[in-house]
């Protein structure tokens, strides 16, 4: 199994260029296409001041802002992929960027998501979980400072849910390339037994696949995120693979606390499904 196209947001920001980077490697791991989307809007005024001329100026100025980036992002991306030829796709507007990336990711089979260590702009900035929820397809997180994703290694973060089968299935072209593939599970000690099954349950089915795994529960009377990091660390694992947990709440997107904690650091790859 492989992933045939992967798609990412291009920004012409320094820090966006990893993600760019990380996108740009994958694509060539797996052969696949890589389609650029380049999407911003200008923000609404926060009032109307009646002073209609200036207002209108500031649109202006602010539609000519984003247009430059537009263009900037398209220089970026050709740069980038020059060795891709008809394997790389770009389009660009001026849009929402996390609707316009999900709707983007129906011709893809992975998005690559850049780390979250900087407040974000909804109209500029796409969220990685919110992508991960909002588009029905799996989401590759690039910490913005971490080496290249080697993924010999990888962390399959074990939750009896919906939203891990999920992400067993979608990270499965990472779980075949990897040398080893532990399911790590954090549970009380009281539901260490049943849990243990459940991790060896996975552990069995990947390796009917060919792959090089094993189970492992870690009892936490408190399980989090950092957690799960931590075991990466101690497993030399670049890459956790997990379901992302979250709701809407007032028209924005709530997440659960390991998925908050995942998302708040800077040291592994991350690939959530929803």
């Amino acid at each position: 199994m492989s992933y045939a196209a992967v798609i990412t947001h291009v920004q012409p920001d320094p820090e966006a260029a990893p993600r760019l980077g990380c996108a740009v490697a994958i694509a060539e791991r797996f052969k696949a296409g890589l389609i650029g989307i380049a999407a911003e809007m200008t923000p609404p005024l926060a009032f109307d001041g009646g002073f209609y001329s200036l207002e209108a100026d500031w649109t202006t100025a602010m539609r000519a802002t984003v247009d430059e980036r537009l263009a900037k992002s398209k220089q970026v991306f050709r740069e980038a992929t020059a060795a891709f030829g008809e394997r790389a796709a770009f389009a660009s507007g001026m849009q929402l960027p996390a609707p316009a990336i999900a709707a983007a990711s129906r011709a893809a089979d992975l998005i690559v998501a850049g780390g979250a260590p900087r407040t974000r702009d909804a109209y500029r900035d796409c969220s990685p979980a919110e992508l991960a929820i909002s588009s029905g397809r799996p989401v590759l997180v690039a910490p913005p400072a971490a080496p290249p994703l080697a993924g010999k290694q990888v962390l399959l973060a074990w939750k009896d849910t919906r939203e891990a089968r999920r992400a067993l299935s979608d990270a499965a072209p990472f779980f075949e390339a990897a040398d080893r593939v532990t399911v790590v599970a954090i549970a009380p000690a009281q539901e260490a037994s049943q849990v243990q099954l459940q991790v060896a349950d996975v552990a069995g089915a990947l390796k009917r696949r060919g792959v090089n795994a094993e189970a492992k529960v870690v009892e936490s009377a408190h399980p989090d995120g950092f957690q799960l990091v931590e075991q990466a660390r101690t497993l030399g694992a670049d890459l956790i693979v997990t379901g992302a947990y979250g709701h809407t709440r007032l028209g924005e997107w709530v997440f659960g606390g390991v998925t908050a904690d995942l998302l708040s650091q800077d040291e592994v790859y991350l690939l959530f499904s929803h």
